[in-house]
């Protein structure tokens, strides 16, 4: 009877640190602010073309939280609209790899992919969209039309030059 008190108190504690870890998980699930204002940011830099300020205001945000997928999202377009479609397919990765049915990411790195003349591998990105859309999506469509226009004509030809010399040696 003398320990009854002490079992209760213990039994309170436990159940309120373990209700505390709880609410401080579904917290930890949200995105910082700071970081989605300076992705929001870093989106309206893209959309004016200023690449440069628009890496870095996605590359402070991902400082503030790397946790932000849309910042991972916005570097990789940002460096398509630099040029470099192989940078832009390792930022969708890692968009990817936070959450691997992010349709918005899987047809960037598709598009990123075609870019580099890498068909077959944006084909797997549009059989993944349409695998997780169970209605037709735009990123489908938009995915499927960057397939069908294909590869830039710098890329085909970069191609053509290189299977020449493969087959000569």
């Amino acid at each position: 009877m003398r320990l009854l008190p002490i079992a209760i108190t213990f039994s309170i504690a436990a159940a309120t640190i373990g209700s505390a870890g709880t609410s401080q998980q579904q917290m930890s699930a949200q995105i910082n602010t700071q970081s989605v204002a300076l992705t929001r940011q870093g989106e309206a830099l893209v959309a004016s073309g200023d690449y440069a300020k628009a890496s870095d205001s996605f590359e402070t945000a991902l400082a503030v939280d790397p946790r932000n997928r849309a910042a991972y999202i916005g570097l990789a377009r940002a460096a398509q609209g630099q040029g470099m479609p192989g940078k832009a397919i390792a930022f969708y990765a890692e968009a990817l790899a936070i959450e691997p049915n992010d349709v918005t990411a899987l047809a960037g790195q598709g598009a990123a992919m075609v870019e580099r003349g890498a068909v077959e591998r944006a084909r797997q990105n549009l059989d993944k969209i349409r695998a997780v859309c169970k209605d037709p999506c735009p990123q489908a469509a938009t995915l499927a039309a960057a397939i069908a226009k294909g590869p830039p004509p710098a890329v085909v030809t970069a191609e053509a030059k290189t299977g020449d010399k493969a087959k000569t040696n």
